[in-house]
């Protein structure tokens, strides 16, 4: 009786409508900071909204930092295009795009001009015949450095073969990092360790090189003039990994996109 006599006064009925009115602003003084943000921006479709960055802006290179790149590089196949761990099969795949890459490709040309250069094998001796024999080592030193790095080892060793970029890398950091990456990877976990597949796969393939090259090349200090010769090409190659990321940013191609998981300093 008390609440049918009740509903029908006014100021009770003026209290239920306010306070009625009152919840959604409750609730909305309840939500995180820029909740209500969100639903203005779904409810005016037209209206101008701030743009997304994936990747932060860094202003120095301390605020650098590690990630993949958003589409795959026909000349750089081990650049990584995601964060996710590889299967021995994605390793495999990486080393046969690698094989016929035009970095390869390139690098077996130039490599073979400077032995030609020094004369170096002296066997297959000079002109357009001895430089394409040279060319022919080079390319399977470097197929076989590949095979047993990326693929092979990797697998066993359970370790990431690919390279992943920094973002806005500066001069003095690409140089340190491209360094270091020939001595530390990831393993399949995403975690740092000694790079042994990186390093045991150059030395394999010299070990196996030494079947096909002149007998002048099958001694141990000649391979291990080649594995050295291996790891500084390997060095010149991840700094060009480095800023090829940023070349096609800059052309609105790719971007570094931000590794989960990871410091900004490696």
């Amino acid at each position: 009786m008390f609440l049918k006599n009740a509903l029908r006064t006014p100021h009770f009925s003026f209290r239920i409508l306010a306070l009625w009115l009152a919840i959604p602003a409750l609730a909305l003084a309840q939500q995180p900071s820029g909740a209500g943000a969100a639903g203005s921006s779904s409810a005016k479709p037209d209206s101008p909204r701030p743009k997304q960055e994936a990747t932060p802006q860094p202003s120095g290179s301390s605020k650098s930092f590690i990630g993949y790149v958003t589409s795959r590089s026909i000349v750089f196949p081990d650049i990584a295009t995601n964060p996710l761990p590889l299967s021995p099969g994605g390793k495999f795949k990486i080393f046969v795009n690698q094989a016929i890459s035009p970095a390869y490709v390139l690098g077996s040309g130039v490599s073979a001009a400077v032995n030609q250069a020094n004369n170096s094998p002296s066997a297959p001796g000079q002109g357009w015949e001895a430089y394409g024999t040279r060319v022919g080592y080079s390319m399977a030193r470097a197929s076989s450095t590949s095979f047993f790095g990326t693929f092979v080892f990797a697998s066993m060793l359970r370790q990431d073969p690919r390279f992943f970029p920094e973002s806005h890398p500066s001069f003095g950091r690409a140089i340190k990092y491209s360094a270091v990456r020939i001595f530390v990877t990831r393993n399949d976990k995403g975690n740092d360790v000694f790079n042994s597949s990186g390093l045991l796969g150059p030395l394999a393939a010299e070990a196996l090189s030494n079947v096909y090259l002149p007998r002048s090349e099958q001694t141990g200090a000649r391979s291990m003039e080649r594995y050295g010769s291996d790891l500084a090409w390997r060095f010149a190659a991840n700094v060009f990994k480095e800023y090829w990321p940023t070349i096609f940013r800059d052309m609105h191609l790719q971007k570094v996109m931000p590794s989960p998981g990871n410091s900004p300093q490696r």
